[in-house]
């Protein structure tokens, strides 16, 4: 079984994470992170440019995947991955691509101003993808 979690800084994310590997504890599981840039614009700490928004979503990404290893126990079988764009629109295109089985995602990454301006990538996930998707609190 191939499982797709995608994580990003947030709780319900981490939680989504222990979820797949708890109850996938045999399965593949792949840990992505969409960079999106067009975020950056909504932080505090904006870049303003767009090679230092994705290099810094890299780092970021980076320290994400470190936590998924960690959080994994040695027999779990993680990969990582990392793609550039739209979050809702690259989880589904991902899982369609990569042949996944599943999707364990969390139930919000963002929250305020961001959240209401762009919508839910839950939502739209569960709305899109091909497969079961599981959304965890």
């Amino acid at each position: 079984m191939h499982v797709l979690v995608p994580l990003d800084d947030s709780d319900p994310a981490r939680k989504a994470l222990d979820h797949a590997l708890e109850t996938y504890p045999d399965a593949d599981i792949t840990v992505l992170h969409v960079l999106n840039p067009s975020i950056s614009a909504y932080s505090g700490d904006a870049p303003y440019n767009f090679q230092l928004a994705i290099e810094a979503a890299e780092k970021q990404a980076e320290q994400l995947f470190e936590m998924a290893e960690d959080r994994a126990d040695h027999d779990a079988s993680i990969e990582t991955e990392t793609i550039v764009g739209s979050p809702a629109r690259g989880i589904v295109e991902f899982a369609d691509d990569a042949d996944v089985d599943t999707i364990v995602l969390g139930s919000h990454g963002r929250s305020g101003v961001s959240r209401v301006l762009l919508g839910s990538v839950a939502e739209q996930v569960v709305r899109r993808a091909s497969v079961p998707v599981t959304v965890v609190r």
